[in-house]
């Protein structure tokens, strides 16, 4: 290629991505690349033609390669950053950061405005991966750039400011450099603002001082900034507020934050920086009321300020006000932000009061919260003061040596440090060691003597020093007044004071003076409060006291005086007065609800009444207000037990666990409600939910016997033994149980146990338990666990001496027991069953005269009566058995062992009452025998097929759903009786009834398991051929095989099943053999028949539709099958052939007349109906079917399916159809509701109409039920484009819009095979953008389905159509080359629709003939296709035509005549409303005065039933004519019924004719 060439196809390729044909430019440039492989110029237009035809990473290789050749050229970079910032990946970033910065090198010294640009575009990159230093060098450049090109001083302003907002948000973490570069944007942007002062100004100066005001390192530029704004701005505080705010948080009171403090409250004298500094000076003039209030008032939210809540919290603290100081200190931490130097010190000063203050609470859990404080400050281990907080943290903890280490370290480093000496002070006063306590308080008064605690300590120390001290209290009066005179808010020093002059000076009106005093300052003291009352009693004197307390709960309010309501209702507790105790301690929780023991002793008083569930409430409440009183929250757990909710119980007992590791009321609670909840569970045949109980049972009920507990309580072994025996139930392959090693003594933490295992150590808890208490009960539980071993032994078929030494420790622990109770009937009962079960002949009398002696002991016992019926039955005594049972019932009806001892007498008679009586066991609760039983007798009933239309099958099998019910009760069964093969075998052929084909095949498959290694082959044979037709049914072919040919294939069923397994496989040659063979071996000319027809189905699915027809025939002449006939006229439908398809109905018909087969019957004629054409009969076949079947649902739902397909006239029948197959049958709701939806789209109906049943719900239900019907989602589509042209009918906006191309492309998805609805769903979403007016995208989806399917006739039109559109709304004739080809298109289409359309472009042209030769046209291909609303339409269509032609004043007498006879024959099809309005229009036009004109329209107007959009048309043109008659009284009737109806239309043109009348 030469250099022309090379430079033609250069030229080529610029055309081709000018036209944006990309792909053809490619190929030019792949030429040129052929010939110059670094053809600059060609990478970079195959870059670009790549970029277009969306192929990223190839033109990114292009323009690289471009790059590395002309590194220094433009296009290619420019190619590039345009690829990167179109593309979405966010590892490009990166790149085009880079590109970026090659472009500024290149047009820096070039285009200035192409090098801002870029640089903008750089600046908002960084932006976006916040690299702010980068942003602000990059803007900071730009700035530069454009001040040396000329800038004038109002766009560098607006530069500084846009640096400003790009970097502000981030101030306080930003670096140094970066700081510094904001900082100088804003000195610039204030400096070059032009309009000074100016609000903007303004704004500019108060975010430059916020901005510094979050730099704590530029505190003089802070106050230079203020100082200037207030030079410009006198009258604005924000600098002020700022100042002072600087001055709280740092600390700093000089005279200069003094005077901007008062400055600022004569500025603003509600401004919150100026209120706390206030605040704090009376903090520091001690006034702490006075400091407190204005504090409080001037921590606003506007002024979060840190600072502010430290200072009010220390003065909460001096008045000891602790609480309050602790929320103050929490919320100074709150606000304080991200932590600097100075908020660091901030912040060690308030955790450091918060501590003090919980201290001074001076319990546990607030010492747990001082010591987390304490541990928040930096280098809190090395300041002496914190170490000595901590250390009276720890001794309020209750930590007494972790606070002497301290205070021994701080002694030694510290000896002048007065903290150490009041801590250790305070840590042997709590020893009281009150000498080495002297001491120290001693030291610490020498070096602290203004702390009023130190001397209430030393006073209290001299309280309880020694006997000297007790008799001269002096020092402790001394001390007492010292501490009282240094601070007078400490309430307790008062109260001590009340003690000394109450218990030493007997000075009792001075003591009550200071208990009142303390009681003021601390209202919470009730020792004080109390003790101001008790000094009004004399000792001991109780009558005095209760006196008092009347007085003064008397004189209390409503929710006062708790500490007297509380000591009056106690006092009545304790001397078991419950009524009254529950009234005053009533009264004391309304007076503090939230005190968790006033809560708690209502709680016992409820009790002590009997009122349980108050009680529990009461407990309740106790427990959510201080879970830490254990008691409350056991006693909740306890009242929960005993009503049975076991699980809100063990929840209840977990919490005090939780609290209290080893409570052991809480241990015995949770082993008993696990224990509790593991018998219901295996009551309910819940086994594994019942083993983890037990296991839990176990752990808890064990931990109460280890040795740290009490493990020599009698119950709680006991409790054990229970536990363990109660697995008894279980089948030993599923029992496996983790029991704790301690309790099997050993050092294991837990070890799992067998059954066996279980049971023997049930068997050993229950000989602890008689060692500590030898009680007739436990004896009783000892032998019932000894048989249960036997039982278990027997079972697993193990040693029978073993088994029977079992039974007889059994037997002689429960006569023991008997012996030590003889009244107890359990015991005689228990008696009875073991000796009933020992082989000795010796106990065979025992057991006999065990029930008898029972039922003297209590004649009515159910128990004993059915146990004495078990055994007359054993014993072949029928009529006894018989009597006893019918006692045991009479006591007890719901004894549900009784009714199973009826059930097996009547089998064994063989009554019809056995079924019955099985089926009622299974209601009462879940037993082996009943649920066996009753399995056996409904797998029987449904083997016998001769009895299926008997009221006896359908009472016991129908009416009461036998097949689920034997189904559970048996699978239930089989979960514990593993081994049981019958079983099994029935649960596979019940679950095949519940067309549960999985679950059938595992039962089958267990059924073989065990079957496999009996000598019964027979049964073995059985079962695999039940399990190989499973897996035929679940689809498992190759596995049925597999089992077909691994049993003898000589038996007819057997070789039918392997036949099956090998069609559905798909080995069509091998089914055909077996399937002869199984022919060969047929018994009944029947089976021979279903062979024959299979045989036909195998011929049909190779091809051979003759051979079929063949097999099929022969099957009809020898003896006509039903099966076969079904066959034979579905293929006649398949083939389109209606003779053969008929002919074998008609024979079908004659030979299948059971009512089981209605609907397939139906279904067969309308098909042969709809083949032949005759619509209505299809209708009416299936209607005649539901008349004589009404309560079948499929025959209603049969109904709403074929009626919009062959009668859409009756629409709304149809969907009330579908409504009542919904009623009868709920099962039918995802095959109906889409038929419902489709209906009343034929019918018309929408939400406007009834906006809870139409369409759109009905199919949004339909689509939630079953998501993956593509109908589903089509007629979805339908029902949102009929909404949608209601509204605009309406002058409303459309709400489902912007949908179809979601509902395409769902549809398109779950449409793999129906490609028939997937063309349906394209025309409809083209139709509905066209409608919406969003043609381009109707263009491009129609061009896009012509590709898929070019030969679609209907997508070529709506092309055309879409096409035409704009050209008909653009009110230009359209040429005739045009309108031929629409012709062309409509022809080769041929559909009403279509011909109705080129019928408007027509009309549109003022072609009115042509138009209407193709209404004319569109009405006969209605009528060929039988469709009723085509006809109508295009009826209407040609007389609107005609109607507006002669509106139009033609004189022609054949347009009258056409809307004459066009509405004639249109109302003939249905009472259209439209027709007669076209008519009554007509006839108005033709003669507006006439009679018969109004008559005609007032039809319209006052007839019932119009829809009011032509009712409307009829009004407007009847008032026209009534003006024209002067008929004011119809026109007022008329004007009446237009407000009735808000025709607001029709009510303006009366206004205007009555004007201008």
């Amino acid at each position: 290629m030469s250099n022309k060439e090379v430079k033609a196809a250069l030229k080529s390729a610029r055309e081709a991505i000018r036209n944006k044909e990309y792909k053809e430019a490619l190929k030019h440039c792949k030429a040129v690349l052929k010939q110059e492989k670094n053809n600059y110029n060609a990478w970079v237009f195959i870059g670009l033609a790549a970029a277009e035809l969306e192929q990223p990473d190839q033109a990114k290789g292009a323009y690289r390669k471009a790059v590395e050749l002309e590194p220094n050229q433009l296009l290619a970079w420019q190619g590039l950053a345009n690829l990167f910032e179109k593309s979405n990946q966010t590892d490009v970033k990166g790149d085009l950061a880079d590109v970026y910065q090659k472009l500024l090198e290149l047009y820096e010294s070039g285009d200035k405005q192409k090098w801002c640009d870029v640089c903008n575009k750089l600046v908002e990159l960084y932006r976006q991966e916040k690299k702010y230093l980068e942003v602000a060098r990059m803007w900071h450049k730009l700035v530069q750039v454009k001040k040396e090109g000329g800038a004038d001083n109002a766009e560098l302003h607006q530069l500084w400011k846009k640096m400003i907002q790009l970097l502000a948000d981030r101030t306080q973490n930003q670096d140094n450099e970066t700081e510094q570069l904001l900082l100088t944007a804003f000195e610039h942007a204030v400096n070059s603002c032009d309009s000074v002062p100016s609000d903007e100004h303004q704004n500019l100066y108060k975010d430059f001082i916020q901005c510094l005001s979050k730099l704590p390192h530029e505190t003089l530029r802070l106050k230079k900034t203020c100082d200037d704004m207030m030079a410009l701005y006198p009258t604005v505080s924000y600098p002020l507020e700022v100042l002072c705010l600087h001055f709280i948080q740092s600390g700093t009171f000089t005279e200069e934050a003094l005077h901007c403090f008062s400055r600022l409250l004569e500025m603003d004298p509600s401004s919150g920086p100026g209120i706390i500094g206030s605040g704090i000076k009376y903090l520091q003039e001690r006034k702490y009321e006075e400091a407190v209030k204005s504090l409080t008032e001037g921590k606003s939210p506007v002024f979060q300020c840190p600072s502010g809540w430290y200072y009010l919290a220390q003065a909460q603290m001096k008045m000891h006000k602790h609480k309050e100081a602790v929320l103050s200190c929490n919320q100074a931490l709150k606000t304080l932000g991200p932590l600097e130097s100075s908020d660091l010190q901030q912040k060690n000063l308030i955790l450091q009061l918060k501590a003090e203050t919980l201290i001074k609470i001076a319990n546990a859990e607030t010492a747990e919260e001082a010591i987390n404080a304490l541990e928040q400050i930096v280098d809190a281990g090395s300041d002496p003061v914190l170490l000595a907080l901590r250390g009276q943290a720890y001794l309020n903890k209750g930590l007494t040596e972790e606070a002497s280490k301290i205070s021994h370290e701080l002694l030694l480093s510290h000896p002048d440090l007065a903290e150490a000496h009041a801590l250790q002070g305070f840590i042997h006063y709590s020893q009281k060691n009150y000498e080495q306590s002297e001491k120290s308080f001693q030291n610490a008064i020498e070096r602290k003597a203004e702390t009023a605690e130190y001397h209430q300590y030393l006073g209290l120390t001299y309280w309880f020093m020694s006997d000297e001290t007790k008799k001269d209290k002096g020092k402790t009066l001394t001390h007492f007044l010292k501490a009282a005179k240094l601070d007078s808010y400490l309430g307790s020093v008062f109260c001590c004071l009340g003690n000394y002059y109450r218990d030493i000076a007997g000075d009792k009106s001075r003591a009550r003076g200071c208990y009142k005093k303390a009681f003021e300052l601390d209202g919470t003291d009730e020792e004080s409060g109390s003790a101001a009352v008790d000094l009004s009693v004399e000792l001991g004197d109780m009558d005095t006291a209760l006196s008092i307390l009347n007085e003064v709960t008397e004189k209390a309010s409503t929710g006062t005086a708790k500490w007297a309501w509380l000591q009056r209702g106690l006092y009545y507790l304790r001397t078991d007065q419950p009524l009254q105790a529950v009234v005053d301690l009533q009264a004391a929780v309304r007076a503090d609800p939230k005190d968790a023991n006033c809560w708690e002793s209502l709680g016992e008083a409820y009790l002590s009444r009997g009122s349980y569930m108050t009680a529990l409430k009461s407990f309740t409440k106790a427990s959510e207000l201080n879970p830490e009183l254990v008691y409350s929250v056991y006693k909740t757990a306890a009242i929960q037990q005993i009503q049975g909710k076991y699980k809100e119980a063990i929840a209840t007992y977990q919490q005090i666990l939780t609290k209290t590791k080893d409570y052991m009321p809480a241990l015995k609670g949770l082993g008993e409600c696990y224990f509790m909840l593991a018998k219901s569970a295996l009551d309910q045949y819940f086994d594994g939910k019942a083993m983890d109980y037990i296991e839990q049972a176990l752990e808890f009920s064990t931990r109460l016997v280890l040795p740290k507990c009490n493990p020599d309580m009698c119950c709680l072994w006991k409790l054990l033994g229970d536990i363990c025996t109660s697995v008894h139930v279980l089948s030993p392959t599923k029992v496996k149980i983790q029991v704790p090693g301690c309790l099997l003594g050993k050092n294991a933490d837990k070890q799992i146990l067998q059954k066996s295992e279980l049971l023997t150590l049930g068997g050993r808890c229950y000989g602890r338990a008689l060692k500590l208490a030898p009680l007739p009960s436990i004896w009783c539980d000892l032998g019932i666990n000894y048989y249960r071993q036997a039982e278990h032994l027997t079972a697993m078929g193990t040693d029978v001496n073993e088994t029977n030494e079992l039974l007889e420790k059994s037997l002689q622990c429960i006569k023991k027991a008997v012996r030590l109770d003889s009244k107890n009937h359990h015991y005689w009962n228990a008696l009875g069953v073991v000796a009933s079960c020992s082989g000795k002949s010796s106990v065979k009398p025992l057991a006999a005269k065990c029930p008898k002696l029972e039922g003297k002991l209590i004649n009515a016992n159910v128990v004993a009566w059915t146990n004495l019926g078990v055994l007359y039955l054993v014993t072949e005594n029928i009529e006894q058995a018989h009597e006893a049972f019918k006692i045991a019932q009479s006591l007890e009806p719901s004894y549900l062992q009784c009714w199973i001892g009826q059930a097996l007498i009547a089998e064994k008679v063989g009554s019809y009452d056995t079924m019955d009586l099985f089926r009622h066991t299974t209601e009462l609760s879940m037993h082996a025998e009943g649920a066996k039983g009753y399995a056996h007798w409904v797998c029987s009933t449904l083997q016998d097929k001769s009895n299926r239309n008997t009221d006896l099958y359908l009472y016991n099998i129908v009416q009461m759903n036998a097949v689920p019910t034997a189904q559970v009760a048996l699978r239930k069964y089989t979960e514990r009786n593993l081994d049981d093969a019958s079983a099994f075998t029935m649960l596979g052929f019940l679950n095949e009834h519940l067309h549960l084909k999985r679950q059938a095949m595992e039962a089958y498959e267990r059924a073989a398991t065990l079957l496999k290694s009996s000598e019964d082959t027979e049964s073995y044979n059985i079962a695999m051929k039940n399990y190989g037709r499973s897996l035929c049914a679940i689809g498992e072919c190759d596995k049925a095989i597999e089992v077909y040919t691994s049993i003898p294939l000589s038996e007819f069923d057997a070789i039918v099943g392997i036949a099956l397994a090998y069609f559905k496989k798909g080995l069509l040659q091998e089914s055909i053999k077996a399937y002869e063979k199984a022919l060969s071996v047929a018994e009944s000319e029947q089976d021979k028949a279903h062979i024959l027809t299979a045989l036909a189905i195998i011929e049909y699915k190779q091809n051979k539709v003759d051979a079929a027809k063949t097999l099929l025939f022969k099957c009809s002449l020898k003896e006509p099958n039903a099966e076969s006939l079904k066959a034979l006229c579905t293929l006649g439908l398949v083939q389109q052939d209606a003779t053969l398809a008929t002919a074998a109905l008609k024979e079908l018909l004659k030979h299948d007349k059971g009512e089981n087969s209605v609907y397939e019957r139906c279904l067969f004629t309308a098909a042969v109906y709809a083949l032949q054409g005759r619509n209505v009969g299809v209708q009416r076949q299936v209607s005649k079917a539901i008349h004589s079947n009404p309560n079948n649902p499929a025959l209603w739902s049969l109904l709403s399916q074929l009626v919009p397909l062959y009668a859409p006239q009756n629409a709304e029948g149809g969907a009330v159809a579908g409504n009542i197959a919904q009623v009868l049958d709920l099962n039918h709701a995802k095959k109906v509701l889409p038929n419902i939806a489709v209906n009343q789209l034929a019918a018309g109906c929408h939400s406007l109409e009834d906006q809870k049943n139409n369409p759109l719900k009905n199919i949004q239900k339909a689509i939630h039920l079953c998501p993956d019907d593509p109908a589903a989602w089509a007629v979805l589509m339908a029902a949102c484009h009929a909404e949608n042209t209601i509204a605009r009918l309406n002058d409303a906006e459309p709400k489902h819009t912007g949908l179809e191309m979601t509902l395409v492309s769902t549809i398109s998805v779950k449409t793999e095979y129906i490609k028939t609805l997937e063309n349906w769903s394209l025309c409809q979403a083209v139709t509905s953008l066209e409608e919406s007016g969003r043609i381009s995208e109707a263009e491009a989806l129609c061009t896009k389905g012509l590709k898929s399917n070019p030969e679609h006739p209907g997508l070529f039109l709506l092309l055309r159509q879409v096409q035409c559109k704009q050209l008909l709304q653009s009110h230009k004739d359209l040429p005739d080359t045009v309108l031929e080809e629409l012709h062309k298109v409509v022809v080769s289409s041929s559909t009403v629709s279509a011909w109705q359309w080129l019928a408007s472009v027509y009309q549109s042209q003022g072609m009115m003939v042509a138009a209407e030769m193709c209404y004319r046209k569109s009405l006969q291909l209605a009528s060929q296709q039988g469709s009723q609303s085509g006809k109508l339409s295009s009826l209407l269509r040609l007389a609107l035509l005609a109607l507006e032609i002669c509106m139009a004043n033609v004189s022609d007498e054949h347009w009258p005549a056409l809307v004459q006879e066009a509405t004639t024959e249109a109302l003939k099809l249905s009472p259209c409303p439209v027709a007669s309005l076209l008519q009554a229009l007509l006839q108005y036009n033709q003669k507006m005065g006439a009679r018969e004109t109004r008559r005609m329209l007032e039809r319209l107007v006052y007839q019932p039933g119009i829809p009011e959009n032509i009712a409307s048309v009829a009004r407007w043109y009847l008032l026209q004519h009534l003006y024209a008659k002067d008929d004011y009284e119809l026109i007022d009737v008329l004007v009446e019924n237009a407000k009735a109806h808000g025709d607001v239309r029709v009510l303006e043109l009366n206004e205007k004719l009555s004007s201008s009348a």
